[in-house]
């Protein structure tokens, strides 16, 4: 019955469209209905189903081309073969290796994040591409989700703030972004199947604000389905989520594109909303928007217009970029626009603004050279490469730096480095229908004792000692496909560890982890701890650089390290993986440190967080007393001082709570911040400004954003637990 009453409305929609073009019809809308017109049903067909592993289907005789994507938001990915994934054997398809966006995020930096935009749209461009799969920005609402170092944050607001730059960067080069992956794909176990049930108001106000600033402030051009089901259909042409929120309420003109297999029917898929059909396990002239979709409009099953409409989007987004009647692409000469100077720096400058001081006793960090004659370098993450892992981002770099070599570079002739590896990262063979050999539990829990013993003798010669540990991109760690079973560290590193701790104290630990992982007793000892997602070509010189103090550290955490899994809201009061391929998200509006403030729940490390090697202080904090709900913006100023004997960056954040609601209410939310840079003993006033948005809730009841009048307090603070500076407005 809802797809006749679709099929009416769209009918009418489009008849409307019809009469009104002969009055005065926008150039665009002129173009799209001439050359749909134009079209037999044969070639639209062809437009919105793939045509290759990367490519949906063109017609050339109207100078439509085929539509060229390609992952991922690291940067490109190599070239593909056009039947299947073997690699194309390009000499010349690499170049800058990006940071990872859950790196970006904890910059908290926006201008940074629209040159990265650029920058990555520049990339995209110059490898032909039309539309690049990225940001991804779903929310982090578990540790273990195998995805999350791709995506920003578990805080909405930080990701909205985020993803317009960049998107609005990528954009400006004439390329389309593709925002991924609407909605809720927050797990990957299951994710093909799971059916996620999550209440209006925390998917109004959690788990799609990112989603709405990426179409309604960015204007993004085409927008990436999930795998998962929501309330029971598949996400990806979901009645309510495309039909309903995307397409009307934000008013979304681009196409929604299938992630690659995520389609599973053709008639339904149709009539909600999936515009184009990627990756279907198929002959392409056999997925279900090609033979099959014709035999259905054959048999009236499926209107015309539904594919006009489809067609219409695709366009749209064609003629946004100006492909229509492109020249043929030339690869000739690619290879030296590639990885240039200026992208580069916005890869390093991103990778160094990242990296999150997490302890710094006795100001451990950074290290002097001149008190140093021998350096143990331990761990398998001081030599390994990440670009080609994640699966999704995998891509190939112009060069990658690596710890120990930026280290090499950088001591040479001055200090003796000693460097082991520590542990060991087994690798599991994978045969088509058997299971991977060794299991991979055995593989995460594995313990190399020889390694271990031969790293505690490096560490007891030297004078200090740098372990380079954490997750990589293997499965069952920060890779697509699947979660991790735990937050312990893998490969037995906490008795590394903890073995080095007691023979030389004189021990810095950097951690790499996209996402939250669980620290062992060892954590008690060790004097300095740095945390950093995947930072791309240059990651090595940035971590070098913070590490003996050229750069000081800025970073802040944009997700809550909890102590435990346990503490975490998906697992605490929620529900994670689900049963019965269905899962509820039982916390509500509870996702992150929402939870830990409300529940007062202690973190290992909150929201917000990240130390410096200089001090801040805040004072002089000006606001309004009272402000009119018809009040369009108002401004929130204050001062830091930086009080230590270095240049340093801080980044402030500016919650609200609000004192009394109608509706339950997390104790407090961000609704701002800023990011100042300040010399030894230098004051800066920052302003941040608000629109009566960050005030409101969404009134399921009444289907509505809600601001109710009444008193709200304004908490400034270095992290969500490190509150400095209180103040109260008054909404009438």
């Amino acid at each position: 019955m809802r797809y006749k009453l679709m099929l009416t409305f769209l009918t009418i929609v489009i008849c409307l469209k019809s009469f009104t073009g002969c009055y005065g019809q926008s150039d665009m809308d002129e173009k799209i209905d001439r050359l749909i017109k134009q079209m037999t049903l044969e070639e639209k067909i062809n437009m919105i189903h793939a045509s290759g592993t990367f490519l949906s289907g063109g017609i050339q005789r109207l100078g439509v081309p085929e539509l060229r994507m390609s992952d991922g938001p690291c940067g490109i990915r190599m070239e593909i073969k056009r039947e299947n994934w073997d690699l194309a054997g390009w000499t010349n398809d690499n170049g800058t290796y990006f940071p990872a966006h859950s790196a970006l995020a904890a910059t908290w930096d926006t201008s940074l994040a629209r040159k990265f935009g650029i920058a990555l749209g520049q990339e995209s461009k110059i490898r032909g591409k039309h539309v690049q799969l990225a940001p991804g920005i779903n929310i982090i609402r578990t540790p273990l989700c195998g995805r999350n170092w791709e995506y920003m944050s578990e805080d909405p607001f930080l990701i909205s703030r985020l993803v317009v730059p960049v998107i609005q960067g990528m954009q400006s080069n004439g390329i389309a972004a593709c925002v991924k992956h609407y909605a809720l794909n927050n797990q990957e176990n299951e994710r093909g199947t799971i059916d996620v049930n999550v209440d209006e108001r925390p998917l109004r106000e959690i788990y799609l604000p990112g989603f709405e600033a990426a179409i309604t402030e960015a204007n993004a051009l085409s927008i990436m389905g999930a795998y998962n089901k929501f309330r029971g259909q598949h996400a990806t042409y979901n009645e309510y989520l495309v039909e309903d929120i995307l397409k009307g309420e934000w008013g979304f003109k681009g196409p929604v594109i299938s992630d690659w297999g995520a389609c599973h029917s053709t008639l339904e898929a149709a009539l909600c909303g999936l515009d184009i059909e990627m990756g279907t396990r198929a002959s392409f002239d056999q997925y279900f928007f090609a033979a099959p979709l014709k035999r259905a409009i054959e048999r009236g099953k499926v209107d015309v217009r539904f594919i006009d409409d489809k067609v219409s989007r695709i366009l749209f987004l064609m003629l946004k970029i100006n492909i229509i009647n492109e020249p043929t692409f030339d690869t000739a000469g690619m290879y030296s626009k590639l990885a240039v100077t200026e992208r580069v720096a916005v890869a390093k400058q991103t990778a160094e603004e990242s990296i999150v001081l997490l302890k710094n006793n006795n100001h451990f960090l950074p290290l002097d050279i001149s008190k140093i004659k021998t350096l143990a370098v331990i761990g398998d993450n001081a030599t390994r490469k990440h670009s080609l892992g994640g699966v999704s981002t995998t891509m190939k770099a112009r060069y990658e730096i690596t710890p120990l070599e930026a280290l090499q570079k950088k001591l040479e002739g001055k200090v003796l480095i000693n460097f082991t590896k520590g542990y060991d990262v087994p690798e599991p063979v994978w045969r088509r229908g058997i299971s991977p050999s060794p299991s991979l539990s055995s593989i995460l829990d594995s313990v190399n004792e020889e390694l271990i013993k031969e790293a505690v003798e490096v560490a007891r010669r030297s004078d200090c000692v740098l372990i380079f540990g954490g997750l990589n991109h293997n499965r069952g760690n920060d890779s697509e496909g699947a979660d991790k079973p735990g937050m312990k560290l893998p490969y037995g590193q906490d008795k590394l560890i903890s073995e080095i701790l007691r023979v030389n104290p004189a021990t810095a630990v950097i951690l790499l982890c996209g996402s939250p992982v669980g620290l062992d007793d060892w954590y008690n000892n060790v004097p300095a701890l740095l945390q950093h997602s995947y930072l791309g070509m240059e990651g090595g010189t940035a971590l070098t650089e913070v590490i003996f103090g050229d750069i000081n550290p800025s970073g802040k955490l944009s997700m809550t390290f909890p102590k435990k899994l346990d503490d975490s809201p998906a697992h605490a009061i929620g529900e994670y993986p689900g049963r019965w391929g269905r899962v509820q998200y039982n916390e509500g509006l509870l996702v992150g440190y929402r939870y830990f403030d409300t529940k007062n729940v202690e973190p290992m490390f909150p929201f917000g967080y990240g130390l410096s090697y200089t001090g801040f202080e805040y004072a002089n904090l000006k606001l309004p007393s009272e402000i009119k709900m018809t009040d369009k913006e108002i401004k929130v100023s204050f001062e830091i001082k930086n009080t230590g004997k270095r240049e340093g960056k801080e980044i402030a954040q500016l919650y609200i709570r609000d004192v009394e609601s109608s509706l339950e209410r997390p104790f407090k939310e961000l609704k701002g911040f800023g990011k100042v840079g300040l010399r030894p003993g230098e004051s800066k006033k920052l302003i941040i400004k608000l629109d009566k948005r960050v005030f409101q809730f969404y009134d399921p009841v009444r289907m509505q954003w809600v601001a109710e009048p009444g008193k709200f307090e304004i908490l400034i603070g270095s992290s969500s637990k490190d509150i400095r500076l209180k103040g109260e407005i008054k909404l009438l």
